[in-house]
């Protein structure tokens, strides 16, 4: 019992449930960088070039023997997922560059300043220097 109760106080912090949201988000925004370049980026390039398509482009390194498939290089899929990738990369990048800008705005942002001590603490600060001094 105490080990299923030392993994609900594991599992409720907030850095496990943070990082569990951030995951599925994560998850979320692949699929949807993956649909920007399959079926937004590639096509009206591949038609600009002549009519590719990407994700088709490879290189056969041997013919197939009795009717077994080729062995093929998908250099098409790899370049798709490069360009995925660096869409990605630059959208974490532009995040945590905002993030971080954010933060020097706080660091920078000017602190407020103790109030000034009433004239009442000021005399009596000076009358407990004076007896101090005796």
């Amino acid at each position: 019992m105490k080990l299923v109760n030392e993994f609900k106080t594991f599992a409720m912090k907030g850095n496990v449930v943070d990082m569990a949201v951030g995951i599925i988000i994560g998850a979320a925004f692949g699929g949807i960088v993956t649909s920007l370049v399959n079926d937004v980026i590639m096509p009206p390039i591949g038609a600009l070039i002549g009519g590719i398509d990407f994700s088709a482009l490879s290189i056969k390194l041997s013919n197939p023997l009795d009717g077994a498939k080729p062995v093929e290089i998908l250099y098409g899929k790899f370049l798709n997922t490069v360009i995925n990738f660096l869409i990605v990369a630059f959208s974490i990048f532009m995040l945590v560059k905002g993030m971080n800008s954010l933060k020097k705005k706080e660091e920078a942002a000017p602190s407020t300043a103790p109030p000034a001590a009433s004239q009442e603490v000021v005399l009596l600060t000076q009358i407990r220097d004076l007896l101090g001094k005796n």
